[in-house]
């Protein structure tokens, strides 16, 4: 029993070993996407964020254009938040508009329990249900309308993808603010051949 176990464990130590190294990779690769809210606002919290600051976020209820007049104000006052660009703050104020208040989660946590509680951003859900599909430059590429986005999630290939319509609306916005990246920014293993919607 005593030897089972120890090779249970020492299996397990193996896979932590193995995928940790192999996450890291996949994340290198996808370097070319921009920051979505969820690991934006994280970043934030590894850069400083007081959690003064943290708490006030996590507890107010604003529309993304408040949201970005709220960053915009603190900019000048607290330098994590003056560390973010321009595109960077938009994309932060929509996340921040579709999932605060969220005052269940610490304004002790730190980065990366941050990242943990927080629902996933538009960049995540990309990459976690675009890609099921087909490559994802498919999707990056293009410049479209939120409305167009819209569409192409209500097609019959697309509906059964199991998002809410909050989580489609925010997918949508995250592409509207971030896709349209040009195929030369976007490693060669993940160019498409030129496919589109």
């Amino acid at each position: 029993m005593i030897l089972r176990l120890t090779s249970f464990m020492g299996s397990l130590l193996l896979m932590a070993l193995t995928v940790a190294p192999l996450r890291a990779q996949v994340d290198e690769i996808f370097d070319f996407m921009p920051l979505g809210g969820r690991s934006l606002l994280s970043q934030l919290v590894d850069q400083g964020l007081p959690p003064g600051e943290l708490q006030a976020i996590l507890s107010a209820k604003r529309t993304a254009e408040e949201w970005v007049g709220y960053l915009q104000e603190r900019q000048g006052s607290v330098p994590a938040i003056q560390n973010l660009g321009e595109q960077e703050l938009l994309t932060l104020a929509d996340y921040l508009a579709f999932n605060m208040p969220a005052s269940e989660i610490s304004a002790q946590a730190n980065a990366v329990e941050l990242a943990a509680a927080l629902p996933p951003d538009g960049r995540d859900l990309s990459l976690d249900y675009c890609q099921s599909c087909h490559i994802i430059t498919v999707v990056v590429t293009q410049d479209r309308p939120q409305q167009a986005w819209l569409g192409t999630m209500s097609k019959p290939s697309h509906i059964e993808i199991d998002l809410t319509t909050a989580q489609r609306e925010a997918l949508a916005n995250y592409l509207v603010l971030n896709a349209g990246i040009p195929i030369d920014l976007v490693p060669e293993e993940l160019r498409a051949g030129g496919a589109t919607y």
